[in-house]
């Protein structure tokens, strides 16, 4: 009271002709940042300013808060106002136009302010916006103020939340804890305006008889609380908090509908718990009625080096391990998952990164629609980053989901080391990079390799005067390899020989490109001419194990790639001269590119490259990619590889979208026409993927997506398929504006794994903006 009294004396009585002298020149109000008032009225602003109150923010330098207390103790508050006036009957200070007051971060404005000295009652009236110190804003035609500045009875108040919603009550009373107490109240997050400005009624709110408001833990509780969807009363909610701050609150979430073909009606339900401000535990319950239940938890935790999180599934339910004769009737058995990943970061340079994923069994999460890979990957990875060197200490682990393949087979890497450094000073005009890489692959039932190998690359590009772009590439590199059980490799050519191997590579390499710049159409194009030449001696290949450069294959991403092999095991040698053109078009909305190549091999064929791939003969298959796009409503991409000879088409994939974010439709197509029956890993094969979603009414869209295998038994031997096979259709109908989404998907899986049925899944889905419903 003390502190109030004396704020409010110097102002008035101690020199109020300078509040008066300050509204005369305009220098005696300064605008609090806020912007517009929740029911979408603007705040008007005194004549002659900016209309925009972020614009007036930018434009005016304002004032840092005062300090809340003076040295005594007292409260503190700063008094600006157009018009102060002093009544010595009643002994009353009266504050007209633009009033604000300011403590600290708090702050009120009004129309008036009257303060009483004889009883130290503060009364703000007209317009009032009262702005606490987490930024929620308080809006109300009346407010009684306390001799600690804190907003006391109010009537047919708006309360603004920083997070983004709002709290509307006939009446509010703070009560002697400092909390307030609020009647007849109602909450929602949703906007009161469309973008457009038109009004618009809000889709879900929160309506309760009493709702407490406590600023010291930034906690609004509601009692006798429901749920109003589209104005109809559909669910109470006991026990319901929330944050202003838009901080999480433990609680129940809400729960999740499905109806699926292996486990029938499942119900699920969550339960979260704030453990502390950095970390949280979620725990779920799933009842079925063709399964057995359920049990999950999920932990996560923010350290001051990193975070993680742990999630893990249980159940105890019927389980096939033979996936020959797929038993329907199985084996009940303990069931589970277990995924946990993080990152720390120890300084600006080093790096911790890991993750765990394990299943008990091979459908497990198909089962219970978890996840839909076919292969869980462990990691664990130390880095070591820095200007000019990297450093990388890995290993890996895979469980295979595949039911006809054998775990013995899948390989297990400990350790993986990379080390790579940039030297400072360039070498003969060019840049050097040195490497140093090791890796050691296990397999219970199958072939172990070890590798190391050292490599020093030096490059120099220079930008002639007409133009042209010349890169000069030199390479050396030294490999040693140990290998046993080679035999158990089904593949030949991936084998190698037994016991210890080396190997020297040595590699030269001209790349020249030319670019033409023009226009064209009323835009400008791009015509890039490239020709490469590589050169590299007789390579040892097939005596060396082959684990990371199987899958090779001509594309655009690697057609001038110094090595097309993927990985480090092999290596394209002999001479060769790869050519090609990138053409690119921009116009206003528009961007067009195109790349086209081939590469014709100067000496013999390599017997390490499969018929197929494109690059087994002198002269090879003919790649290209094609990415059209207009603005962010048009995107086609087409990779492509067309046969040499006969222009078949071997490789053929588009990408194409059209539509913008509400209604599109996205189309995928891939076939592989390679002919390639020798090699397990690229066996031909055709797919389909579309999906489309169109909007209608305000807020509401149906979806749909499917994934068909086109491929057929002349294609692949060992499939059945007439050459149309669905394999995975979705169906919906949703909801989505800005607080709400809601919908219902009915989703038909057409392959069987093992105890993972094929067949039909509905799911109901509902999500509430701010509740952390979803």
């Amino acid at each position: 009271m003390l502190g109030t009294a004396t704020a409010l004396a110097a102002l008035s009585l101690g020199n109020p002709l300078h509040a008066q002298e300050g509204a005369a020149t305009g220098t005696g109000t300064v605008q609090e940042p806020g912007g517009a008032s929740p029911d979408g009225m603007e705040i008007a602003p005194p004549e002659g300013e900016a209309d925009d109150l972020s614009e007036r923010e930018e434009e005016l330098d304002l004032p840092p808060p005062r300090p809340e207390f003076n040295a005594a103790g007292d409260r503190q508050i700063a008094f600006e106002s157009d018009i102060l006036s002093y009544s010595s009957d009643n002994e009353t200070v009266t504050a007209e136009g633009n009033v604000l007051l300011q403590s600290g971060d708090r702050s009120v404005r009004a129309d008036q302010v009257t303060w009483n000295s004889t009883t130290g009652k503060i009364l703000a009236t007209g317009n009032v916006r009262f702005v606490d110190e987490n930024g929620n804003q308080l809006f109300t035609e009346s407010v009684e103020l306390t001799d600690e500045f804190e907003a006391g009875e109010m009537e047919d108040l708006l309360l603004a939340l920083r997070q983004g919603g709002r709290l509307a009550a006939e009446r509010g009373v703070r009560e002697e804890d400092g909390t307030v107490a609020l009647t007849r109240a109602a909450y929602s997050a949703c906007e009161v305006e469309t973008p457009q400005g038109c009004p618009k009624e809000p889709s879900w709110r929160i309506t309760a008889e009493r709702v407490t408001y406590d600023p010291s833990d930034s906690r609004v509780r509601f009692s006798n609380a429901y749920l109003e969807l589209f104005g109809a009363r559909i669910l109470p909610l006991p026990g319901l908090s929330i944050r202003t701050d838009g901080g999480p609150v433990s609680g129940f979430l809400v729960p999740d509908l499905r109806v699926s073909e292996s486990n029938g009606v499942e119900v699920s339900g969550s339960y979260y718990v704030r453990l502390a401000e950095n970390k949280d535990l979620t725990t779920s319950a799933y009842l079925y009625t063709e399964a057995k239940p359920m049990v999950s938890a999920q932990f996560r935790h923010l350290t001051d080096k990193g975070a993680y999180q742990v999630t893990g599934y249980a159940t105890h339910s019927r389980r096939i391990t033979d996936f020959e004769t797929l038993d329907p009737q199985g084996k009940s058995d303990f069931r589970g998952y277990v995924f946990a990943n993080g990152k720390f970061q120890f300084d600006p340079q080093w790096s911790l990164t890991g993750s765990i994923r394990r299943a008990t069994d091979k459908t497990f999460l198909r089962r219970y629609d978890i996840s839909r890979d076919d292969r869980l990957r462990s990691t664990v990875e130390l880095e070591r980053i820095d200007d000019n060197s990297y450093f990388s200490l890995a290993g890996w682990a895979t469980q295979t989901l595949r039911l006809n393949q054998d775990q013995g087979q899948v390989p297990v890497a400990l350790p993986a080391l990379d080390y790579r450094l940039n030297l400072d000073d360039p070498v003969f005009g060019g840049k050097v990079q040195l490497q140093a890489n090791s890796l050691a692959i296990m397999r219970s039932e199958g072939q172990d390799t070890q590798r190391a190998f050292a490599r020093a690359q030096w490059d120099m590009k220079r930008i002639t005067g007409m133009g042209q772009v010349i890169t000069l590439t030199g390479l050396l590199r030294g490999d040693v390899y140990h290998s046993d059980d080679n035999a158990l490799t089904d593949t030949v050519i991936y084998r190698g020989n037994p016991g210890w191997e080396t190997r020297g590579v040595a590699l030269g390499a001209v790349d020249v490109e030319w670019p033409f710049v023009g226009e064209m159409l009323g835009g400008t194009q791009v015509f890039t001419p490239r020709v490469q030449f590589v050169a590299t001696p007789p390579i040892r290949n097939l005596d060396i194990p082959n684990e990371d450069a199987r899958a090779i294959d001509l594309e655009d991403s690697n057609l001038f790639a110094l090595n097309r092999f993927p990985g480090y095991d092999r290596i394209e040698d002999g001479a060769r001269v790869t050519y090609g053109f990138d053409w690119e078009l921009r116009r206003p909305g528009w961007d067009i590119k195109t790349t086209v190549g081939q590469s014709y091999r100067l000496d013999q064929d390599r017997d390490i490259l499969p018929n197929g791939t494109g690059l087994s003969e002198k002269v090879s298959d003919i790649v290209g990619r094609t990415e059209v796009r207009y603005r962010n409503f048009v995107s086609l991409v087409h990779r492509y590889r067309l046969d040499k000879d006969s222009l078949d088409v071997r490789r053929n994939e588009i990408d194409a979208t059209i539509g913008s974010s509400s209604t599109y439709a996205e189309l995928g197509y891939v076939r592989l026409n390679r002919n390639i029956t020798t090699v397990e890993d690229l066996q031909d094969r055709e797919e389909l993927r579309a999906a489309a979603r169109v909007a209608f009414a305000n807020y509401w869209s149906v979806f749909g997506s499917g994934v068909f295998n086109l491929t057929d038994r002349e294609e692949d031997p060992t499939l059945s398929s007439d050459g149309f096979q669905p394999i995975r259709t979705r169906l919906g109908v949703a909801y989505n504006d800005d607080c709400l989404e809601m919908g219902l998907t009915w989703r038909r899986d057409y392959v069987s794994s093992g105890d993972a049925q094929r067949g039909d899944t509905f799911q109901v889905y509902f999500s509430l903006k701010n509740l952390g419903f979803r």
